[in-house]
């Protein structure tokens, strides 16, 4: 009853080569499902798993670094339905909007269903809850457990005590770290390296993975920062990384 959780891809904003932004692979028990899918996700994820065995994708916002790479993925189940290859819709969840659904559903074999804090959903052998987070778009944290363990993934947002008491005793958080120790994220909606510290500190998590990195500086120094307030075993998210809880 082992989770296995694999980073697709961790860069904010855009990707690099063979460097995706956000995107993460859980998989229990011959299940899998996809935690947010943006640009250059839906190329590296074929290196792990056939995109035909995954039918639940979770989006954490709408955001194309989170984002952008659905909508290939829509034609990619519409493309391989049509082939016999697979025979499950594909569903998507993620924020109510009206716009993204309608642009979701308009192509067949694809399902959406809102989320939002109330939400709670059993995906297979899992159970998700949602927190709304601080960014600029309604952006939802999301813990994953599977009735032993249990992670947490912050997606965008600013540091909050809120954010804290979600991901207490998290065996895994896996923490959005956009900024540089010093920087102030506040108006972005972002972490800076020792807000990130300090959440896994406070929330006692076993393991912190920083993600959403920035593309510039010495991303090594953002691994010093955290692990200068106290949280343990910190290591930057780098695409292939495969954590098992």
């Amino acid at each position: 009853m082992e989770m296995k959780i694999t980073v697709i891809g961790m860069w904010g904003g855009y990707p690099k080569k063979d460097g995706p932004c956000s995107g993460y692979l859980v998989e229990q028990d011959g299940f899998s499902m996809l935690i947010d899918c943006g640009s250059g996700v839906l190329v590296k994820l074929q290196e792990f798993i056939d995109l035909n065995e995954i039918n639940d994708v979770l989006l954490s916002h709408y955001h194309y670094d989170h984002a952008s790479d659905v909508g290939a993925y829509l034609f990619s189940r519409l493309v391989n339905t049509q082939l016999g290859r697979v025979d499950e819709s594909l569903t998507i969840y993620g924020p109510q909007d009206e716009m993204k659904e309608q642009e979701f559903t308009s192509v067949p074999y694809t399902e959406f269903q809102a989320i939002d804090e109330e939400s709670e959903l059993h995906i297979g052998p899992f159970q998700l809850n949602f927190l709304k987070t601080i960014h600029p778009v309604e952006t939802y944290a999301m813990k994953i457990s599977n009735g032993k363990k249990r992670f947490v993934y912050t997606a965008d947002t600013s540091f909050t005590k809120g954010l804290v008491d979600f991901a207490k005793g998290a065996d895994l958080l896996i923490a959005e770290c956009s900024l540089y120790e010093g920087m102030d994220g506040k108006n972005s909606g972002h972490m800076n390296a020792r807000e990130a510290g300090m959440l896994a500190k406070k929330a006692g998590a076993h393991k912190t993975l920083l993600t959403h990195l920035p593309h510039y500086g010495n991303i090594q120094k953002l691994v010093e920062s955290a692990e200068k307030t106290g949280a343990a075993a910190v290591e930057l998210a780098q695409p292939g990384m495969v954590i098992t809880i």
